[in-house]
């Protein structure tokens, strides 16, 4: 299991290409050092329930919750026909 304290979020936020990915990573930096969940909601400029879900995922599952996961839902259709 992942612990939160050998894990450089910091880092590997960097190397994140996802902005949804590097945000929850952030959200995490902040939760290690000691910030309450309400002061990295208003740093990230995110909602304190996203923080919630962030940290309660990474607590249960890890690094691997944090990933996006697949959507239901009917797929986006591109259709060059109308143009």
């Amino acid at each position: 299991m992942d612990s939160i304290d050998n894990i450089d979020f910091k880092k590997l936020a960097s190397q994140q290409k996802s902005i949804q990915m590097k945000m929850r990573l952030l959200a995490l930096a902040h939760f290690k050092d000691g910030y309450s969940r309400t002061q990295i909601a208003k740093f990230l400029k995110v909602s304190r329930t996203s923080v919630n879900k962030w940290v309660q995922t990474f607590l249960a599952e890890g690094l691997e919750g944090l990933h996006e996961k697949p959507r239901t839902g009917r797929p986006a259709v591109l259709n060059n026909a109308d143009s």
